[in-house]
């Protein structure tokens, strides 16, 4: 199988192999564009016309992170008549609008690439889809539907329009994920991420929009996609394919791969220094409310068509400390896992790993940051409570 990769206009690539053995190979005309070793599409995969054969491994790891997890993907597996473990195959039947701005097409089928369209949907048939997202995953249509979202929640992706909202046909880009709201004890998880991306803007580290929607009578939690703007892709990576971490690896604790220690060095290597600064106060943040789940997949770049590489805005950001859970962080702060026992403090005989410079750490650095934080949140009492909070009765009991 040979899969067109398509980026920013621009077909950059293939990937060329069985399910065992495919891999990237840059194309002439994105080398041309963007210029070589460029990382527009990965700081793990610059644009160069031989690859180093070392770094095949990871490189499948990249397009095979792309991919859903647990149920969701088990979902589009029996839709799509797929077969467990084919990323390729599964890219070529749902690649055109996943994460980032990359668009993946089968080379050898002439059907493809699909011409883009959308379809009106009702509030009804929302409901209908939140109800049961694994029956319809991610809002694919059968044969038309052609996108992809990472992660283990069930969710689903919309097209928000002047006049309400669309399905996504033959590639279609997306704009909106809708989370259904969880049974049971979980049921106020989509107003604590309400909550949390609530403080997340006042705080600077997010400026796109979170909002609960009832449709047809269903909450849900409305998150607009920052990998589009203005009805366009904007390419990005998360921090499992920037470091090669694969499924669960995303968690510090299992492989020991990933580390905050990692994610700042990506950044320093990469990204102005102001954006040691905003990981910093994400961080800072993410303790404070007790955001357990900030993994790799939750971190993330944004790379731009001209080359540069900016941080991801903060995504998923929600207290869980009050679940009953394990109570650890899934990146360590200052070497804790324990959320009840991180603490902001020096890092004794070495620069901090969040340092925003190479000069010697003036004493007291993440504290200063620290410090910023309560600077963003002097709004109203009433608008910072909890969505929950301000609407009681939202939530079934």
């Amino acid at each position: 199988m040979r899969l067109a990769v398509e980026l920013y206009d621009t077909v950059i690539g293939t990937l060329d192999g069985s399910p065992r053995t495919f891999d990237f190979t840059a194309a002439e005309a994105g080398i041309e564009r963007f210029g070589m070793n460029s990382p527009v599409l990965s700081t793990t995969i610059p644009l160069v016309p031989a690859p180093r054969r070392g770094q095949a491994t990871r490189r499948r790891n990249w397009f095979a992170e792309l991919l859903p997890e647990g149920d969701q993907y088990a979902s589009m597996l029996r839709q799509g008549q797929l077969r467990d473990g084919d990323v390729p195959g599964f890219l070529a039947r749902y690649g055109r609008d996943i994460a980032g701005a990359v668009q993946l097409w089968d080379l050898d089928d002439p059907t493809e690439p699909k011409t883009p369209s959308s379809r009106p949907v009702t509030a009804e048939q929302i409901r209908e889809i939140l109800e049961d997202p694994l029956g319809t995953p991610l809002a694919n249509a059968p044969i038309l539907g052609k996108s992809s979202l990472g992660g283990v929640q069930p969710k689903v992706v919309l097209v928000r329009t002047a006049d309400g909202w669309a399905q996504a046909l033959g590639g279609y880009p997306t704009t909106h994920i809708l989370k259904p709201q969880l049974s049971g004890d979980l049921a106020p998880v989509i107003y604590d991420e309400e909550y949390g991306s609530r403080l997340a803007r006042r705080l600077g580290l997010m400026d796109y929009r979170t909002e609960i929607q009832v449709f047809d009578g269903l909450p849900a939690l409305v998150i607009e996609r920052y990998d589009r703007q203005e009805g366009r892709r904007l390419h990005q990576e998360d921090f499992s394919q920037a470091l090669g971490a694969s499924g669960n690896q995303k968690y510090q604790e299992l492989g020991g791969i990933v580390s905050l220690e990692r994610v700042a060095g990506t950044l320093r290597r990469y990204a102005p220094e102001e954006d040691l600064r905003h990981l910093a106060r994400m961080v800072i943040t993410t303790v404070a409310i007790g955001n357990l789940d900030q993994h790799t997949k939750n971190l993330g770049l944004l790379h731009y068509a001209d080359g540069s590489v900016r941080v991801a805005p903060a995504y998923d950001l929600a207290p869980q400390a009050q679940y009953a859970n394990d109570g650890k962080l899934a990146l360590a702060v200052n070497r804790e896992y324990r959320h009840a026992s991180a603490r902001l403090r020096r890092t004794p005989r070495a620069r901090h790993p969040l340092t925003p410079s190479r000069r010697p750490r003036r004493r007291g650095r993440p504290r200063s940051i620290a410090a910023e934080c309560p600077r963003g949140l002097r709004a109203s009492d009433v608008e910072l409570l909890p969505f929950v909070l301000r609407h009681p009765g939202e939530i079934d009991a």
